[in-house]
């Protein structure tokens, strides 16, 4: 009887050996702070046995850690588009994407091509489109119904209610309103200038039209709820925000296009774990994986298709404000060259102390 007792309890300790999980494969990503929502963690180890490991971090965090390693201790990254081409020409920090690994129908076309464009380094792309948003106007419709795009921050007709930063965004999204493409003067630091002088100058003549030159956001969605602001270029998410408390307010995609940010994904040079790298991209812009994101975080995702599973009141949101023209219409940051923000910096300041 002992004899049958203890094989059936090696049998048993033999059994439960072969049964355990073998230790889990894992994937280091370095992203933002909540760009990897635990019940996306957990369902995407239930479908692949990996085990995502996300250390949260800023641009110049990641850029800072994959430069002391030369591209090594993560597997999967997340940087703006505009700080992979200069950062990956210098250091190195990234490889190549595969986008034959990539299931491209499900990104958004218009925003995989701006990223393919503007991560490219010696004819090779670094980047996939992820998470977005953009600046364009917030705007009263009971006071301003005809306001359209950011030429309407310098009209007269709204004469002491107009808000704007004395930011970069302001003379680009001016400059592309008035006909000009700023991005594609980059490259001619000269006509640039021009260009910005040229706003700047108007912004002076339209000084008389601003209620104020806000800082931060606090300060503009006070002014618009007491409505002492009625045309303000800001972010898309203030927008919405204050349609929720008067449903005159609203963010307007510019007819000109919207300015727009773009977090990516892009793979380290010396990632060990490049196969779960594009599985967990693909993963992520699953559309009803993409929008669990998007009703968490209310930001929109490159993610075809995925508004269909977003909750209706966040949906209505991107509808009210974008059509799928408004979207592909949207300018998408690049990189910036050396000296142009100095240059910005120095118009604005003249704006600024124009009496």
């Amino acid at each position: 009887m002992k004899r049958t007792l203890v094989c059936l309890m090696v049998l048993g300790a033999f059994l439960a050996l072969v049964a355990a999980p073998v230790s889990a494969e894992t994937l280091e990503l370095i992203t933002w702070e909540g760009y990897a929502p635990k019940v996306l963690i957990d369902k995407f180890m239930q479908e692949t046995g990996i085990e995502v490991k996300p250390t949260y971090s800023t641009n110049e965090e990641m850029i800072a850690k994959l430069r002391a390693t030369r591209g090594a201790g993560f597997d999967l990254a997340q940087p703006s588009q505009d700080r992979i081409s200069a950062v990956q020409a210098k250091y190195k920090i990234y490889q190549p994407i595969d986008y034959s690994q990539v299931n491209s129908d499900q990104i958004i076309a218009s925003m995989l091509e701006a990223v393919k464009k503007n991560t490219v380094v010696d004819n090779e792309s670094y980047g996939i489109p992820h998470v977005y948003g953009t600046s364009g106007l917030i705007v009263n419709r009971k006071f301003a119904p005809d306001a359209k795009d950011y030429t309407d921050l310098l009209n007269p007709e709204y004469k002491g209610r107009v808000s704007y930063r004395l930011k970069r965004p302001t003379l680009i999204g001016l400059a592309f309103a008035m006909g000009k493409d700023p991005f594609a003067l980059y490259s001619d630091p000269k006509a640039y200038k021009t260009l910005m002088e040229d706003i700047g100058q108007k912004m002076i003549e339209g000084k008389p039209l601003v209620k104020l030159y806000y800082d931060n956001n606090d300060a503009i969605l006070q002014a618009l709820q007491s409505e002492e602001v009625h045309v303000a270029m800001a972010w898309d998410i203030g927008g919405w925000k204050m349609h929720a408390v008067n449903p005159d307010i609203d963010f307007i995609a510019p007819k000109s296009g919207a300015l727009g940010w773009i977090d990516t994904f892009a793979i380290p040079a010396k990632a060990k774990n490049v196969a779960g790298a594009y599985k967990w991209i693909n993963f992520m812009m699953r559309p009803e994986n993409a929008a669990v994101f998007t009703n968490a975080e209310k930001y929109g995702t490159a993610s075809k298709g995925a508004l269909k599973f977003v909750d209706e009141a966040v949906k209505a949101n991107f509808t009210r404000s974008f059509t799928d023209a408004d979207i592909d219409n949207i300018k998408w940051y690049p990189t910036v060259p050396a000296g142009l923000e100095g240059m910005e910096g120095k118009i604005l300041d003249k704006v600024k102390a124009a009496q």
